[in-house]
């Protein structure tokens, strides 16, 4: 599998990493380039929603509660002010409920499913980015940072962004797995939302409509991530994480990595035979 997979990463234009962790059996793992660090783009939600019910179990906020959904955010750079445009979002629904009280829970489900931004920000300002990070190091994922929210340009610009490496998303998945994201009852419903992802043209994209996949993806220009929990119809399950940058045919290393996810899939498959 490890031979096939080096050989299919070769065939991308851009780099690439790959980490897998066989859950049903925890010494079979695959990590290549596993430290190296790459832009989070929206991989990054995920431990704002760990984030969010962790401070809901510890009676800071409860997710049930509405805020007020605004549209303006605070440079981290100078506290300038930015605005989030419904043209580079990919949930346009949410915008028509700026300045009406959202259910924190609404928020966070778009967040993951649609990848909201608008959502994204507003989450971020309430759990604190800090917060977030701090929250990822507790459950072992050491380089991964959460600075900022989405769009600040010039926070962007000056080389302030949210970063992360394979090896931490596994971490973090594998956490939300096994329960040490939060409480038993948190974790399946973060799996369950996950599960309602809306993009699935990486790691779902060439399993049989019979496995489940829990997952995240996050794309910019020329960078494209999932990272995910695989449940096997027989009850197996794994974590497997895929990330890209400079990427020269977006869609064709989409179609790459997709092939990735299919032969670790098939590599499980091999092993039940």
């Amino acid at each position: 599998m490890e031979t096939k997979v080096q050989t299919q990463i070769d065939s991308i234009e851009g780099d690439v990493a790959v980490a897998f962790l066989n859950l049903s059996d925890p010494t079979d793992t695959l990590f290549i380039n596993q430290n190296e660090e790459f832009h989070a783009a929206s991989t990054m939600k995920v431990p704002v929603m760990i984030e969010l019910f962790k401070q809901q179990a510890s009676g800071k906020i409860n997710l049930n509660d509405s805020i007020l959904l605004v549209n303006e955010f605070k440079s981290i750079v100078d506290g300038s002010p930015y605005r989030m445009d419904i043209a580079d979002d990919s949930d346009d629904v949410i915008y028509d409920k700026i300045d009406t009280k959202v259910a924190i829970n609404d928020l966070m489900y778009s967040m993951i499913t649609v990848s909201s931004n608008l959502a994204t920000n507003v989450l971020i300002e309430l759990v604190d980015a800090k917060k977030v990070t701090a929250t990822m190091r507790d459950l072992g994922a050491d380089k991964i940072e959460v600075l900022r929210g989405v769009e600040d340009i010039k926070a962007y610009e000056l080389g302030l962004s949210n970063s992360t490496t394979a090896k931490d998303l596994l971490v973090i998945m594998e956490s939300i797995a096994t329960n040490k994201a939060g409480t038993e009852t948190d974790c399946k419903a973060m799996v369950d939302i996950l599960k309602d992802q809306q993009f699935n043209d990486m790691i779902p994209a060439k399993l049989p409509k019979a496995v489940e996949v829990a997952h995240k993806t996050g794309s910019i220009t020329g960078v494209h991530h999932d990272a995910g929990i695989v449940y096997l119809p027989d009850g197996r399950s794994y974590v497997v994480v895929l990330l890209s940058k400079n990427l020269k045919d977006f869609d064709k290393g989409t179609e790459q990595l997709a092939d990735i996810s299919k032969t670790i899939y098939d590599y499980l498959m091999e092993q039940n035979r």
